[in-house]
Order: C-alpha cells, then sequence, then structure tokens
C-alpha cells in the first residue's frame, strides 16, 4: 500500500514539527508518516547526510509521494536539490510540495512534459538555494548590527520564532489572507502584514533574536 511521507526540517530546538503539518493538512495531505531532523542546517548539510534525511532514501517505495513545504527542504543548495528530486523521480516516488502545490512525478513519458518539469526543478533548486543565501545574509547583517550596538540595535522582540515565520511566509506564498494567517500561527493581523510588506526586515529582527 501506497503511503505519503511528509519530510521536515526543524532547525532550532524552539521549533516544532506542528507548524510544517499543520499547514501540509490544510492544503488537503493526508499524512502516513513523518520524517523529521532537528537542529540539522538545511544550509550547510546534504539531505542524504542528515541523520532522518538519509532514512527518506530507503523507507520511500515505487507509488509513495514525498510531502515537503518547499524544495529547499530537499537540500543545502541547487545540486543538491536537483539531485535529491531527480533520485526519488528515478524510484517511482512523487515529490509535492505544500508551497505553491508543485508536484514533480517522473512517470511521464512525453518528451515535452518532461522537458517542462526539468525546467521546473532547475528553476526551483535555484530559486531555493538563493532564497537561502538570503536568509543568511539577513542573519549576518542582524548579527553585526547587534555587535556594533548591541544596547540599541537589537529592537523589539519579535512575537514570532523561526518556525511561525516559516509558515506565515510559506502561507503568504499560497495567497492567503492575513485572518486565514493569523488563525493558524495565532499572530495578529498586524504582525502578519508586517511580515508580507517588509520581509526582509522581519528577517533581521528575528536573526538578532536568534543570537
Amino acid at each position: 500500500m501506497n503511503k505519503t511521507v511528509l519530510y521536515a526540517r526543524v532547525s532550532t530546538a524552539d521549533q516544532t514539527l506542528q507548524h510544517q503539518r499543520t499547514q501540509a493538512e490544510a492544503a488537503g495531505f493526508k499524512i502516513d508518516k513523518v520524517v523529521a531532523d532537528h537542529g540539522v542546517s538545511g544550509v550547510t548539510t546534504k539531505l542524504a547526510e542528515r541523520p532522518e534525511g538519509k532514512r527518506l532514501f530507503d523507507i520511500l517505495r515505487p507509488g509513495d509521494t514525498l510531502v515537503v513545504r518547499w524544495v529547499d527542504r530537499l537540500g543545502r543548495d541547487y545540486q543538491d536539490v536537483s539531485d535529491s528530486i531527480r533520485h526519488f523521480m528515478r524510484d517511482g516516488v512523487i515529490i509535492k510540495t505544500v508551497i505553491n502545490a508543485m508536484v514533480f512525478d517522473g512517470a511521464t513519458k512525453d518528451p515535452i512534459q518532461q522537458a517542462v518539469r526539468d525546467a521546473l526543478i532547475a528553476f526551483m533548486a535555484a530559486t531555493a538555494e538563493a532564497q537561502a543565501t538570503a536568509t543568511k545574509e539577513a542573519q549576518r547583517a542582524g548579527i553585526a548590527g547587534a555587535k556594533a550596538d548591541p544596547k540599541t540595535y537589537r529592537g523589539r522582540k519579535p512575537s514570532y520564532d523561526r518556525e511561525t515565520f516559516d509558515l506565515v511566509t510559506g502561507m503568504l506564498a499560497t495567497n492567503a489572507g492575513a485572518s486565514a494567517i493569523a488563525a493558524v500561527t495565532k499572530l495578529s493581523r498586524q504582525a502578519i502584514l508586517r511580515i508580507r510588506d517588509d520581509r526582509a526586515g522581519a528577517e533581521k529582527a528575528l536573526a538578532l533574536w536568534e543570537m
């Protein structure tokens, strides 16, 4: 019997799996199994080198569905994300993303569809690497600013943690409204709108308090 597996990466000790699972289930996925890595950097560690990530290569079978919040969960950079997706497709596994509802299926034999699919994989993998780079730069900027002026630069502590921030940005990417996001995250509409209107600033503020 085919199964649907949610793979999640939880990068800090304060995060939980609940937001990622809630978002996946809200998107209509019925999750049979959850596989998660805790405290592992997605920017520096390949999927196959993560304690739980490497289990995916063993437990997924032809016809299974692998669900991830977005393709950035499947690798540390462009090459790793591309290689992971293509490996699973060769094994007959269907990859689906919660954000933007992307589907990567190796079953298609039509050359035009294959070309479109492969181009999409390349684009999504490149976007994932660009987003990871932007996140690192925002964190560096925040830390550098805090070191330069630790008393005044840090500012007010955000009302959200990293996991909630990722959930908000993920739901914004699916064009969810502020009220709907507030109901899921328990944040105020004002906080959500601030993240929407100035993601870089929100990212920097969060980075200051993650030091």
